[in-house]
């Protein structure tokens, strides 16, 4: 409970420190004031064929965890299950073969697990990507703009940094962040480099080391990036950026008040996506530092985030 506060609190901060102007310096996309995928315009045919060239060895890797109703996530994120059996309540059979079938009925938040963070998800003071305020675009019943159903399948280079690799630890710990500059020195100590239109993928253990161990810990914090990260991966064009953790950035955060203010940079101003909880141990494992990447999200239409399972062909 007092982890949840801290996070809701630290949420709430965030949006009254830091969204005084955001309406104001809003300046509209460079794909175009109507644009609503942000940086998915990225993937081309081009990039397409140059992603098949990864594969080289014909594995594949599901980068997304299963996850289940005990799956700790962003408060107050959860899941439910229940497996129903339809008008079969006796021993009743249907149809002439005496069929029987069983259903999936759900209640959870898409936000939870392996995901992404669509251009709905996260603004500044009700300010969205490509200047969409959410008094616009934002009902109870779905986004009418900026909805993760628009994001057309992503297929790129996929870009693996090991992070923990790079800091000689088996797990970063929690509040530990890494920085444009460490970024950098990690890419060029692994041969790797970041191009326009990757998917960057970071991998700092803490998935690994803590979710079925202490998922309390796992979810009380976690390493990531830090504000001068996300501003760099913009400079760089990329697609999208994900991690092994959580919520991507360090938490606690770097700046007091401002948690999650990656988000802002990558989603708002700059149209790039976020993938969390990508299981990046066995690619870590494999010395893979280049893959292609390929994800096709459920088109539920008006949401905002989308549990996923990305696939690394390599």
């Amino acid at each position: 409970m007092k982890m949840k506060r801290l996070l809701l609190g630290a949420a709430l901060a965030l949006s009254m420190t830091t969204g005084a102007h955001a309406a104001q310096d809003c300046k509209p996309s460079k794909w175009g004031a109507d644009d609503e995928i942000g940086a998915a315009n990225l993937v081309t045919p081009a990039r397409v064929l140059q992603a098949l060239k990864l594969v080289k060895q014909g594995k594949t890797h599901p980068l997304g965890i299963v996850i289940d109703d005990k799956t700790p996530a962003f408060p107050p994120r959860g899941l439910s299950l229940e497996i129903v059996q339809p008008n079969q309540q006796g021993g009743k059979r249907l149809f002439g073969y005496k069929a029987s079938y069983n259903d999936d009925l759900a209640q959870l938040w898409f936000g939870i697990g392996p995901q992404i963070d669509g251009l709905g998800h996260l603004g500044q003071d009700g300010v969205y990507y490509n200047c969409n305020n959410e008094k616009d675009f934002a009902g109870i019943t779905g986004v009418t703009k900026l909805g993760v159903h628009n994001i057309p399948p992503i297929v790129a280079r996929g870009v693996l940094i090991n992070m923990a690799k790079y800091f000689g630890v088996k797990s970063m710990e929690a509040g530990k962040m890494f920085t444009a500059a460490d970024i950098q020195a990690a890419a060029k100590a692994q041969n790797v480099e970041i191009r326009e239109g990757d998917v960057v993928l970071f991998h700092t253990g803490w998935t690994d080391a803590n979710l079925a161990s202490d998922p309390k810990k796992w979810v009380s914090g976690e390493p990531g990036t830090s504000e001068d990260a996300a501003v760099y991966l913009a400079s760089k064009n990329v697609i999208a950026v994900g991690s092994d953790t959580w919520g991507l950035e360090v938490i606690p955060p770097e700046k007091e008040g401002r948690p999650f203010f990656g988000h802002v940079t990558l989603l708002k101003e700059n149209g790039i996506y976020i993938l969390e909880t990508m299981d990046t141990g066995p690619l870590a494992r494999d010395n893979v530092s280049e893959f292609m990447f390929v994800l096709g999200q459920a088109r539920i239409r008006g949401t905002v985030q989308m549990i996923i399972n990305p696939v690394a062909l390599y």
